[in-house]
Parts: structure tokens; sequence; C-alpha cells
């Protein structure tokens, strides 16, 4: 475990720098006529706020530029800029731009500069975040996602042999349903997330998305389907979006829950959407590409391949590009077949973010399976409800 030094900055709160001012135009006063003249001059001191957690998170920040990219580039940097990332904290890898990467092109390529970068800091590093025209699959179109075994890449890696327990267990994601913030050291992975878009604009859109987030009640839509029969993935699954409006009512949010068989979009913005996207019987394509989202807003849907690719497509399932040029803020996708088992439980996805986990950690903390096929597409450090002093998960 690396020694660090911790800079702490102090900065006086609004309520110590408004009396201060206000005492200094009283100070030929004595005490107790200052305080007569503060109330004068309706300098009163500003109301106590309770004390917030930090949320920059910069210093625990690595951003992914592939030099072969322009885009890389402009949206790296642009991320950096935006959330404040000292130089040492960009690293720059050399590397195709294609969708899919040979393994020994992904390790020398992506992972060996990423970890170098990582052990040459005096910090502790948790969130990685890529960009445009860095590899998103590694070994072809029923292959690993790039962003998923650079999260693990401190784990025992077990390729996929046969789905059964014991492959389950290799590959099970050691912060799923954690209950407080992460910490790179003590969970042996990183946090890794993905600025993916179709066009640039979309790109910036996303970080600026993030910074302008702010904790909203609501309203958080999710569209199931009817109470389905059994125990195996898609019942549980459906189930999970009734246990998810449960809990998100008692913690006060606004919730629609359809539960209709129709495939419908929400009438407003929402601050939150999980749908089974495509692979609803009855999906609706003009209902997915109406859904808007405020600023913070994230999202799951429950389709295999929605984050197959970034780049144009005909056909095929629906996809998470699509949520993104529609305004979400973080949502998560998967580049090929990842059974009903790596999908994020929205029951807790969206508890831990209410609770004022970042978008990193609400998201990893709903997936149970880590070196797998997940991509989650959004600033880490987005958390607009610890911002707004929500108690910790």
């Amino acid at each position: 475990m690396r020694r660090r030094a911790v800079l702490i900055r102090t900065v006086p709160s609004r309520s110590v720098r408004d009396t201060i001012a206000c005492a200094m135009r009283g100070a030929w006063h004595t005490a107790a006529a200052s305080l007569l003249a503060l109330t004068t001059l309706g300098c009163q001191p500003a109301p106590r706020t309770p004390k917030r957690p930090p949320v920059t998170g910069a210093e625990r920040t690595l951003v992914v530029i592939n030099r072969r990219s322009v885009a890389s580039d402009s949206v790296g940097r642009y991320y950096a800029a935006q959330r404040g990332l000292a130089r040492d904290h960009i690293v720059v890898i050399d590397t195709d731009t294609t969708d899919d990467i040979g393994t020994l092109a992904y390790r020398t390529g992506i992972e060996s500069p990423v970890r170098a970068a990582i052990d040459a800091l005096p910090v502790r590093i948790d969130f990685v975040v890529l960009t445009p025209g860095v590899p998103l699959r590694v070994g072809g179109d029923r292959g690993y996602s790039a962003d998923a075994l650079l999260a693990g890449m401190r784990l025992a890696f077990a390729p996929m042999v046969g789905y059964d327990t014991t492959w389950m267990r290799q590959h099970r994601n050691p912060y799923f349903n954690a209950p407080g913030p992460f910490d790179s050291e003590r969970y042996g992975m990183y946090l890794v997330t993905r600025l993916a878009c179709g066009v640039l604009a979309d790109c910036l859109a996303l970080v600026d998305r993030a910074t302008a987030a702010r904790a909203a009640r609501g309203p958080f839509f999710l569209d199931a389907q009817p109470p389905r029969a059994g125990n195996d993935g898609y019942a549980e699954l459906n189930a999970q979006l009734y246990r998810a409006a449960d809990r998100l009512q008692r913690m006060g949010a606004v919730v629609q829950l359809d539960t209709s068989p129709r495939f419908v979009a929400p009438t407003g913005a929402v601050m939150g959407y999980v749908s089974w996207g495509s692979n609803d019987p009855r999906y609706d394509s003009t209902a997915y590409h109406a859904v808007r989202f405020l600023p913070g807003a994230i999202a799951e849907t429950f389709v295999s391949t929605s984050a197959r690719t970034f780049g144009p497509v005909v056909g095929g399932q629906s996809r998470i590009l699509d949520l993104v040029a529609q305004g979400v803020t973080g949502v998560k996708g998967y580049v090929s077949e990842p059974y009903t088992v790596a999908l994020a439980r929205p029951e807790l996805l969206l508890d831990r973010y209410l609770r004022g986990a970042t978008l990193a950690e609400a998201f990893y903390a709903a997936s149970p399976m880590v070196l797998w096929k997940d991509v989650i597409v959004g600033d880490p450090l987005c958390a607009p409800y610890r911002m707004a002093g929500a108690p910790p998960p």
C-alpha cells in the first residue's frame, strides 16, 4: 500500500466570510455594538449548512486518451480540464481505434500503459475514464469488454469455459452490493467508465451534464413487464423493477412503475430509467427514442448487446448510444451476451445513487460480475445526491 501525502485546503464557509465582511464595517464599535450594527445593515450571518463529503475525486481519477483518435484527445482533455485533473493523471496510449482488438494488443496497448501510469502516481487511483477511440471489445464478437478487463486487471482472470457456479464465482465483482465508498486498494480493482457517443458533441455533453447534475426527487421511470412466474433470471430482473419502485417510494422519490403490456415512454424528462428495451415483446422504437433525461440521470436496459458498438449500425437490438444522444448522464450496456446474471440490479443501482454514491460506485455496486461484458458510460465522479448532503450508501 502506498504512503500518500494529503494536502487539505481550508476555505472559509459562506457564513464565515459574510460575518467577517460585516464585522469589518463595524470594527470601530464595541463587540456588542458590532452585533447591533450587523443587524442594522442587514448583514445577518448566513444559516449554517451541514458539512458535505468531497465529491471532486480528481486526485483519484485517471483519463485514457488514444493518440490515434482526434475525438479521444478532444474529449479526454476536455474532461480533464472540467474536473481539474493534473497532467500526470492523463495517460496517452497508442493502439487501434477499432471496436475489436486482440488479447495481445489489449495487454500491450491498453492494460500495460494504464497499469504503469497508475503505479507511477503517488496517490491511489480508484476511477479510470476511457474515451472515444479506445477499443471496446477484446476477443471478437463474443469477446469481453475492454473496460471490464481493465477494471479487474489486478484480479485473477478466468476465461469462461462453461456457464456454471464455478465460473460465476471467479468473475464475481468484489464490490457488488458493497455498502460504502469504493477503495481500489481494499477491493483490488478499479471502477472504469467510458465517455462514449455517436458524435463528438454528445461526448462533451456527457461531461457537461455530469458537472451540471443536481439532486432531484425524480421522476424515475421503471418499465416492467407484468409479473412473471418462475425463478429464472428474467423473472428475477422483472421482480427487481417492482422492488426498486417500492424502495424509491420509501425513500421519498417520485416513481412511475409501468406494468402494462405496452412499451411506453415517460411523459417528461426523468432522473432514472430502466426497461427491457428491445427485449420487451411489445418494444416500440418510437417510444424508446422519445425518452428524455434530466442532468444527472442514469439508466439501465436489459439488452444483451446494447453496447456492441457506438458506430453506425443497421438493425439489431436497442442501444444505449441512443440514450446518450437523448440526454442520459450515465448508462450501462454490454458488448456481447452477458446473461441475466451480469445485468445491473435496479434496486441497488438507484438506492446507492440516491444515497450519495458516485455514478461509477452506484453502477458497480449494482453489478454482480467483473472481467466480463459490461460497459458503463458516463463521468464516474458524478454524484448529485452526495452534493445535496445525502447520507452515505
